[in-house]
């Protein structure tokens, strides 16, 4: 199930964190980077207990960022899915729309892999690899199956499992979302 939440934040809220996000940390992973700020643990802890709320379950943060796309900056498709986050396996991710700043359509793709569907669910860790590595970035092998519009306080929550990115893969102006992953308490 996919969700959407418009006007997420109260107003009070929304100016701190705007407030607080004002520099970015490059991180360097093999073949990308990513800018980002971390967050306080108090911000966190709302967000859980949001969407707690809104689920009715328990759930535990697992990786929690703001992250800076800009032009000439993380402008590449990467399409993926999020089955691996911190060694743990997620069951949600988040994106919280803070500022697209574009006139065009913009937010989250979901697409649908040529060979495996909307999903992976093949075991194989090599083949993971393989498409986060070879199929990321070359749309040929994919088939884009929807878009969810950004918009300045807007929440949308899927399953990890989902092949997404985000749309469109390059901005002319700073594009900021927070995003979160998180699993369910299991007794």
């Amino acid at each position: 199930m996919i969700y959407i939440v418009d006007d997420f934040l109260p107003d009070n809220l929304l100016t701190d964190l705007y407030n607080y996000i004002d520099e970015f940390t490059e991180v360097k992973t093999p073949g990308k980077s990513f800018w980002i700020k971390k967050l306080p643990k108090d911000f966190i802890n709302y967000m859980v207990k949001r969407l707690e709320k809104i689920e009715g379950k328990k759930i535990k943060n697992i990786l929690s960022f703001v992250r800076e796309a800009n032009e000439n900056q993380d402008d590449e498709w990467r399409i993926h899915n999020d089955t691996v986050i911190e060694n743990q396996q997620p069951d949600r991710a988040v994106v919280f729309y803070l500022k697209s700043n574009e006139i065009e359509l913009n937010g989250t793709a979901l697409w649908e892999h040529k060979k495996y569907g909307d999903q992976y669910n093949n075991n194989s860790i090599e083949e993971f690899n393989r498409l986060l590595i070879e199929d990321a970035n070359d749309e040929s092998k994919w088939n884009l199956k929807t878009i969810i519009g950004s918009k300045d306080n807007r929440l949308l929550s899927y399953p990890c499992n989902y092949f997404h990115s985000k749309y469109p893969n390059k901005f002319n102006k700073q594009r900021i979302v927070l995003v979160m992953f998180y699993k369910y308490e299991r007794k």
